[in-house]
């Protein structure tokens, strides 16, 4: 067994990026661990051996997942074949739970030690995995204070280590460069308009989302709207959307805390996205949507009262979500003229997001979890 070697598995865009970050601390304390796995551009640009994609295996929703069940059973069987050949010393597992689990299960028949970074939301639903954790997963890190009470109770050996978000939410340019530089008019309010990081989203919520927008400049002439694509999200993706209309909207690629920072609203996929715009202290509207079977298969599983993670976290509804047949352009309209007309709302959501924010814990909870991790292989060396 190889102990510098890493197999880790980032299935969709916030695992790729938290990925990257762990993957960089990881090599600050001990340059000589290498990786190969499953990610996206992020993990790529650090050096990682990318044997999948996860934009390949990336899904929203239950139903959604049998487009890609014939990428996702290769995938598990290609990385099935890796791990018997490179012996990698310890595999890091980043959310994705359906897949992942499985994934903890092979490396654990074969003895290798997996480590979950990212808790799958057991206390949300399917609270029994928490058992098949216990069985497979060595040491889990998780995000959120109140999951480490969850994984105890079941056995399992779990530590807290902050929201590596709280790092990387920074915006680089001042709000006065950023509208220069993405061509945006510093006279109107700004808009941010996030459909998501995956092509499924962006094609269920971007088309409401714009004829929402022009149900908003009906009531306000002065806005202007902006997309901050997501990575990995080819341009080409939202041009048939952004074809013959006549709103105000910019496309901004690389930039995506800047376009939050700037924008006074967010109409937002549920997901990473409303904790980045708590952390930057945004209002924001929540919207989710997936297909029909998705959607009743999920309403009997799920048991928290909410979907946004920032009202998740709060444990209370912060920020309005629109679910399904409500993400039409006429309630996503309401819910941001309610906020853009009442500057008292907007100060308690603001007031809101701090407090989301503090709950998050310290910065440097990508090197808290490095440690964790360079412990383990050379706990494996020993």
């Amino acid at each position: 067994m190889e102990s510098k070697k890493i197999l880790l598995v980032a299935g969709e865009a916030s695992g790729d990026l938290h990925g990257a970050h762990l993957m960089e601390a990881i090599q600050r304390i001990d340059p000589e661990v290498q990786f190969f796995g499953v990610g996206g551009e992020r993990l790529q640009a650090k050096g990682m051996e990318i044997l999948y994609s996860s934009h390949s295996l990336s899904v929203v929703g239950i139903t959604e997942v049998l487009f890609k069940l014939r990428s996702i059973l290769n995938a598990l069987r290609g990385l099935k074949k890796s791990l018997d050949q490179k012996k990698p010393g310890l595999v890091i597992l980043i959310d994705f739970p359906d897949f992942n689990l499985r994934l903890a299960k092979i490396a654990h028949q074969r003895g290798i030690p997996v480590l979950y970074y990212i808790s799958p939301q057991v206390w949300a639903w399917r609270p029994k995995r928490v058992n098949l954790i216990a069985r497979w997963v060595k040491k889990m890190i998780v995000l959120f204070p109140f999951e480490v009470p969850l994984y105890e109770a079941a056995g399992v050996d779990v530590e807290w280590v902050g929201h590596p978000l709280i790092d990387m939410v920074k915006p680089t340019l001042s709000k006065e460069v950023a509208l220069q530089r993405f061509g945006l008019d510093p006279q109107c309010r700004t808009i941010g308009l996030l459909p998501g990081s995956r092509i499924h989203e962006v094609e269920r919520l971007l088309p409401p989302l714009l004829a929402s927008g022009h149900l908003l400049q009906k009531e306000i002439p002065d806005l202007q709207f902006v997309i901050p694509l997501a990575p990995g999200m080819p341009k080409t993706t939202l041009t048939p959307y952004l074809k013959n209309i006549t709103l105000p909207v910019k496309v901004v690629e690389g930039w995506t805390y800047d376009v939050m920072n700037l924008s006074e609203l967010l109409i937002t996929a549920s997901g990473t996205a409303t904790l980045e715009g708590a952390i930057l202290g945004k209002p924001m509207v929540i919207v989710y949507r997936v297909s029909l079977p998705s959607y009743w298969v999920g309403r009997a599983l799920i048991r928290v009262d909410h979907i946004g993670l920032v009202n998740l976290v709060s444990g209370e509804e912060i920020a309005p979500e629109l679910i399904q047949d409500d993400v039409n352009p006429q309630r996503i309209a309401e819910e941001a003229l309610r906020i853009l007309r009442d500057p008292l709302l907007c100060r308690r959501m603001t007031e809101s997001m701090a407090r989301v924010r503090q709950s998050l814990g310290e910065p440097g909870a990508a090197q808290r979890a490095a440690r964790i991790v360079t412990s383990l292989i050379h706990e494996a060396e020993a």
